[in-house]
């Protein structure tokens, strides 16, 4: 299958609509992403095909587990899972940090590129970063351990607001290892299509 299919069948698969559109912009990511690869080495998958399922659908995956609002992306790196969301969720607002000038600068342009305006694009470290308002959720996609994700972005997620960490399988010990006052909601098994790697994402609040 060409990446074309691979995400109409992987969202069907998911039980996500995406329109024609939606379709469109995230296969131009994609073949951003392709473009700028061979200069800035922004991912180790250099295969369309493999794109497709392990950075589009990879991300999408977790899409019916959202809520509509403001979202932080923590170590975005070349834009996921925030900007695969920020397409497929165009009245989400999303903003994509990375401490990577490198990477940031090609999330930039490709927000320019595909007529993103729900997305803000940041290059800081997120312990020194202060925003003009709290977001409703923060997520990751392998950012660090849960205790280190959380420690880090207290200081930036709304008192009723989740945070999202997208893990391969947790271990007992990272769970555990959890700061005080930051408790799991709950651990969803993901299955992601053309994906045969363990995926679960772990909800977590502030008691």
């Amino acid at each position: 299958m060409n990446p074309s299919e691979i995400l109409a069948s992987g969202a069907e698969e998911l039980g996500i609509d995406l329109t024609e559109q939606v379709i469109k912009k995230l296969l131009s990511y994609l073949d951003l992403l392709q473009k700028w690869n061979k200069v800035y080495n922004l991912t180790a998958i250099r295969q369309p095909e493999q794109m497709a399922s392990h950075h589009l659908l990879d991300s999408l995956v977790v899409l019916p587990y959202l809520k509509a609002g403001r979202w932080l992306d923590v170590g975005c790196g070349a834009g996921l899972p925030g900007m695969v969301l920020a397409i497929a969720q165009p009245h989400w607002q999303f903003t994509l940090m990375d401490s990577n000038s490198k990477k940031t600068g090609f999330v930039q342009q490709a927000v320019i590129e595909l007529g993103l305006n729900n997305v803000a694009v940041c290059c800081s470290r997120v312990e020194n970063w202060q925003a003009p308002e709290k977001f409703d959720g923060i997520i990751s996609r392998a950012f660090s351990n849960l205790a280190e994700f959380t420690s880090v972005t207290r200081h930036l997620l709304a008192k009723q607001g989740r945070w999202m960490a997208m893990k391969g399988e947790p271990s007992e010990q990272e769970l555990q290892q959890l700061p005080d006052g930051i408790g799991i909601e709950k651990i969803i098994p993901l299955r992601v299509p053309q994906l045969e790697a363990a995926r679960c994402l772990v909800v977590l609040r502030a008691n």
